[in-house]
């Protein structure tokens, strides 16, 4: 909605009258909102987007384009795009009503064309993006992207907005590896683990973090360390030298968030935290 005013002269025998000054409401025929399906992206994951149109006039307004800028921003002069459109995913609705899909390219931005919003009746789009190398990934990292509906029947363009953050949570993995890989009886085997994080917050406490393996065969008088750090049986960790079943102790492990670097192109590298557990036994 915009305010307007305006005011009237009148002239006769060389005078002039202004009138008093009135305001008005001007109230846009079609509004527009946009929502995402999840509060949070994580890296490489997927971000579903519904944009609402609601023609509260009196005629059907035909022809319209929808334009999602896929949350493109400025970096090096140029510009960057942290999503991008899962090709063939658009659903378009006439007052809930799925219609053929419409004409889409894919960008970015992305550009719906096409679209109609009958008189005093709605319209809904939605459609899927993938999460590009560009999204923020550090904590408290978002991505803004907006969609703005333009075409006749419309004074000026029509914009919605959508703020979505980044997923703030640990994310691990684990490689284990042996050495030697052909090894003797009565000599000693050493397994090594490797934890990353690739998160944005680190693998805490209060994560309860637990490494278990069965070792087959079962190793005797082992040695366990965790970054060099010499670890303690029935403080941190158990083992059971009848069945070879190992397990570090529920919070034990705490492992560092991963750090974020934004390369020339824009791009974000991702270094992981990491932790690595070294146990080594008889056979």
């Amino acid at each position: 909605m915009a305010s307007f005013t305006n005011y009237a002269t009148l002239t006769y025998n060389g005078n002039t009258i202004v009138s008093n000054t009135v305001t008005g409401e001007l109230t846009e025929v079609i509004t527009a909102t946009k929502t995402a399906a999840a509060p949070d992206y994580s890296p490489s994951g997927s971000m579903t987007y519904t944009v609402s149109l609601i023609n509260s006039g009196a005629a059907d307004l035909t022809g319209l384009t929808v334009t999602d800028d896929l949350g493109g921003y400025t970096f090096d002069g140029g510009t960057v795009y942290p999503l991008s459109y899962a090709n063939g995913s658009v659903l378009y609705f006439i007052d809930g009503v799925l219609q053929p899909a419409p004409t889409v390219t894919a960008g970015p931005p992305m550009v719906i064309s096409g679209i109609s919003v009958p008189a005093g009746g709605s319209t809904m789009l939605v459609y899927e993006t993938n999460v590009t190398s560009f999204a923020p990934l550090a904590a408290g990292g978002s991505v803004t992207n907006t969609a703005t509906v333009s075409g006749d029947g419309i004074s000026a363009p029509i914009t919605a907005s959508e703020t979505v953050s980044v997923e703030q949570t640990p994310r691990l993995s684990i490689l284990k590896s042996i050495s030697p890989e052909t090894v003797t009886e009565n000599s000693v085997l050493t397994y090594t683990f490797d934890i990353e994080n690739t998160g944005n917050t680190e693998a805490a406490v209060s994560d309860n973090v637990v490494l278990s393996d069965t070792f087959n065969p079962v190793l005797s008088d082992i040695t366990v360390t965790l970054d060099g750090s010499v670890q303690r049986v029935g403080v941190n960790y158990t083992y059971d030298e009848l069945t070879g079943v190992f397990a570090t102790v529920a919070g034990q492990i705490i492992v560092p968030a991963a750090t974020y670097s934004q390369g020339e192109d824009g791009s974000w590298t991702v270094t992981p935290g990491t932790v690595t557990i070294v146990v080594s036994g008889t056979v």
